[in-house]
């Protein structure tokens, strides 16, 4: 019975001495570079987004052409807290297709290089509720979509 003890102790020392010297791999350690583990710099942020003009350029992108948005809120941008990209939150009067008012309803939209690329109805958890909203101008959508236009 020692000597299997021994053994299983011997195991368990080499295996702890082998995985320690993963740590020594690391971007700080004392090898050469050629053997070190490169570290990663990380991505640079994006510039703040002109959401206003955006979300006015874009409001198929946020809301169905069914639904008629109107009075259109945007709160600032804030920082994608997963990535190097943006999300601000986006109100509207939305219409049922029907005809039937649906009320006012809020998404989360996410930014990447300058464009929406995913939105999301915010649930009652998020912090979308308590955002400061400034109305997207009309002449802001208008001028935007001149602009979309080639």
């Amino acid at each position: 019975m020692g000597q299997r003890q021994v053994h299983v102790a011997a195991l368990l020392a080499g295996a702890a001495l082998m995985l320690s010297g993963c740590g020594l791999a690391g971007s700080h350690a004392v090898w050469p570079e050629i053997l070190k583990v490169k570290s990663t710099e990380p991505a640079p942020l994006e510039a703040p987004p002109d959401v206003k003009r955006l979300v006015a350029s874009k409001l198929d992108s946020v809301f169905t052409a069914g639904s008629q948005p109107t009075h259109v809120r945007v709160s600032a941008p804030l920082h994608d807290p997963g990535g190097t990209g943006w999300t601000a939150c986006v109100q509207a009067e939305l219409t049922s297709v029907i005809g039937k008012p649906l009320g006012t309803r809020t998404y989360r939209v996410f930014i990447n290089g300058g464009a929406i690329f995913d939105r999301r109805q915010v649930e009652a958890d998020d912090n979308c509720l308590t955002e400061n909203y400034e109305p997207v101008d009309s002449a802001v959508a208008v001028q935007a979509q001149q602009n979309a236009k080639p």
